[in-house]
């Protein structure tokens, strides 16, 4: 270690006697190192020689070194790691008795950027949809899939969907949804979604319990639920050919991805998805980018060689 601390040892000692494996240790030594460094020049936590007086380092000194790092250009995964370091280093240091509190309690890492939704392209979804169906169980699929892929509903929405007040309108080209904090909201139906829905409801009646109200049933004639369409999508992923795994919310990001690719109306992909904040869907302007990106490379003749000089 660059900094000669006694407690730091022990800790690293203690680890290796709880067989942590050589890539955890190295990395706690780094993160701990690093701020043992910035320790050393932080006026709220005074050293001599080398040694820290670890008591005397509070959450601002804590707060500062993250967010100097941060500054610095640190990725917010990697400060959250450093975080975890730091929680971990002090909380050995209050189990044996050499602090009475952990300073990194109630410290936040700064948050990480969401993930972009993985979406498949327009001709993978064709292939997925268009697929031949033989049993009542294979019309009810179709009906989900085309109604997930059309109306950009969440699984859980699709499988609530009840007879009434669900279906009121779809003739129309609209099903009434319950989203996320029992929010309704009219959906729209494409004609082919709508066309694989007509064709459900005709041979619903005979595998539908007598008093049941959901719109997609299972073999026992009672609602189906989410994790039975997860593997009947697997199903049929399977069957077509796919080269990705599938899943309901990846049908739901194609249909506002292609959406929003073909109109780039944020705020009507907003409305459709049933998102409170635009600041939500705006994670799909960054996947359109992602997509423009992509193309201009593939069909500029000078976007590479401009890109990488």
């Amino acid at each position: 270690m660059s900094v000669l601390d006694a407690q730091l040892q022990q800790y690293l000692d203690g680890l290796q006697a709880k067989n942590a494996s050589a890539h955890t240790i190295k990395n706690y030594l780094a993160d701990l190192n690093d701020f043992a460094a910035f320790v050393l020049t932080y006026s709220a936590a005074p050293s001599t020689d080398l040694l820290i007086d670890w008591s005397r380092v509070d959450a601002q000194c804590l707060q500062t070194y993250l967010s100097q790092r941060f500054e610095e250009g640190l990725s917010a995964a990697s400060i959250a790691r450093k975080l975890s370091s730091l929680r971990s280093f002090f909380g050995f240091l209050v189990q044996r008795n050499l602090l009475a509190l952990n300073p990194t309690v109630g410290l936040k890492a700064p948050k990480r950027p969401k993930p972009l939704p993985k979406s498949i392209d327009v001709d993978l979804t064709a292939q997925l949809l268009e697929q031949p169906q033989h049993t009542w169980q294979e019309v009810r699929d179709q009906a989900i899939f085309e109604l997930l892929y059309s109306a950009g509903l969440r699984v859980s929405e699709c499988t609530q969907l009840d007879l009434s007040p669900g279906l009121d309108s779809l003739q129309a080209g609209w099903v009434q949804v319950l989203g996320k904090g029992a929010k309704e909201r009219l959906a729209p139906v494409g004609s082919q979604a709508l066309q694989a829905l007509n064709r459900w409801l005709q041979i619903r009646a005979a595998h539908a319990a007598q008093a049941e109200q959901a719109v997609f049933v299972n073999r026992f004639g009672g609602r189906l639920s989410v994790r039975s369409v997860q593997m009947r999508l697997d199903k049929r992923a399977l069957e077509a050919g796919m080269p990705t795994k599938m899943s309901p919310h990846r049908l739901r990001h194609a249909c506002a991805t292609h959406v929003l690719e073909s109109s780039g109306d944020l705020r009507a992909v907003q409305e459709m998805l049933g998102h409170e904040n635009l600041s939500t869907t705006q994670i799909y302007t960054k996947l359109d980018m992602q997509h423009l990106a992509k193309v201009y490379d593939a069909a500029h003749p000078r976007a590479k060689k401009r890109r990488h000089e």
